[in-house]
């Protein structure tokens, strides 16, 4: 299933990655699928901030933009987030990632 397939059919909307949004007044890109939601990075958010919104709450739909890209410490929570489980505490994570010449 194509990225949004969902989202298009079910909604008849037009939800795709990078397209500019305004949800309840506040301007915005999508940057993710996340299932029955669009994944939304506001323009007063930090890059790589998703907010799950419904697809047609109060949505309006825009033109294509660019997805704004996260930060190296937000990279860097999100690879720890992804591989957590491993390790005692965030601290432990980045001792490790270290060890292995930075990112893993």
């Amino acid at each position: 299933m194509k990225q949004f397939e969902y989202i298009n059919t079910y909604y008849n909307v037009n939800a795709e990655l990078g397209r500019k949004v305004v949800v309840d007044g506040e301007p915005g890109v999508i940057a993710k699928d996340c299932g029955h939601f669009i994944g939304i990075n506001f323009d007063k958010d930090k890059p790589g901030v998703i907010s799950n919104c419904h697809p047609t709450w109060h949505v309006e739909y825009g033109a294509i933009g660019k997805i704004r890209k996260p930060t190296a410490s937000q990279r860097r929570y999100q690879r720890y987030l992804e591989r957590g489980d491993c390790f005692d505490s965030f601290k432990h994570f980045l001792l490790w990632e270290s060890s292995q010449g930075g990112a893993a």
